[in-house]
C-alpha cells in the first residue's frame, strides 16, 4: 500500500524531483510504522523513482541528463503501443477531440510553452483512448522526467503535419502506420538541451 501510494504521488507530480522523503513523516502521513515506508522506498529506488542522497536521505529521483535519448526512445516505444491500442477503441468523438487539440496548436503558429502544453494533452489523450492505466502511468512518468529537460526541435509545420498523420492513422485503425508516425514524431527530430 505504501509503495503504491508513493509511486502514485511521484508519477502524478505531487512529489517533485529532489523532494526529501523522510521515513518518519511518511509513516505519520500514511498511519503506518517506518518499516513499510523503508521497504517502499527501497522498492522505488530499485525502480529508479527514488534515490539516496548522502546528506538528505531518500529523495524523489531527478532525471539523469545522460539518459535523454534513452528516455525519448522508451517514450516512443510506449506511446507507439498506446496508439496501437487506441486504434481498437477510438470513437468519432475522440477523433474530433484530437483534431480540436491539433487545430489549437496550429493556431498558435509557433512552438512555445502554450504549444507544448497542448502537445502534451494531445499525446495524453491518445494514451487515455488506449485505456491502459498502467501504460498511462509509465508514460506520465516519462513526460514528468523529461519535462524540465531538453525539447525536441522541429518546425511548427512539421509537427502539425505529423499530428494530422497520427489522427488519420488512428481514424483508419492503421496500427502499422500510427506506430511508425509516432516513432518518427518522437525520435525523428533533434533534441535541444535548454
Amino acid at each position: 500500500m505504501v509503495t503504491a501510494k508513493l509511486r502514485e504521488m511521484i508519477v502524478a507530480g505531487d512529489l517533485k524531483p529532489g523532494a526529501a522523503l523522510r521515513q518518519r513523516d511518511l509513516a505519520g502521513e500514511f498511519g503506518v510504522s517506518q518499516t513499510p515506508v523503508r521497504e517502499g522506498l527501497r522498492r522505488l529506488e530499485a525502480e529508479g523513482l527514488v534515490s539516496n542522497d548522502p546528506h538528505k536521505g531518500s529523495i524523489v529521483a531527478e532525471a539523469r541528463a545522460g539518459r535523454w535519448s534513452e528516455n525519448f526512445a522508451i517514450r516512443a516505444a510506449l506511446e507507439s503501443l498506446a496508439a496501437e491500442l487506441a486504434c481498437d477503441t477510438i470513437t468519432d468523438d475522440q477523433v474530433r477531440e484530437l483534431q480540436e487539440l491539433d487545430n489549437q496548436m496550429r493556431a498558435i503558429g509557433v512552438i512555445n510553452d502554450e504549444y507544448r502544453a497542448l502537445n502534451q494533452r494531445f499525446h495524453m489523450q491518445i494514451c487515455t483512448i488506449a485505456d491502459s492505466p498502467l501504460l498511462m502511468s509509465f508514460i506520465k512518468l516519462l513526460w514528468r522526467a523529461l519535462g524540465d529537460g531538453p525539447h525536441v526541435v522541429r518546425t511548427h509545420s512539421e509537427s502539425a503535419r505529423q499530428h494530422r498523420q497520427i489522427i488519420a492513422a488512428l481514424r483508419a485503425g492503421d496500427k502499422e502506420k500510427v506506430t511508425a508516425v509516432i516513432r518518427r514524431h518522437i525520435l525523428g527530430a533533434t533534441i535541444e538541451q535548454e
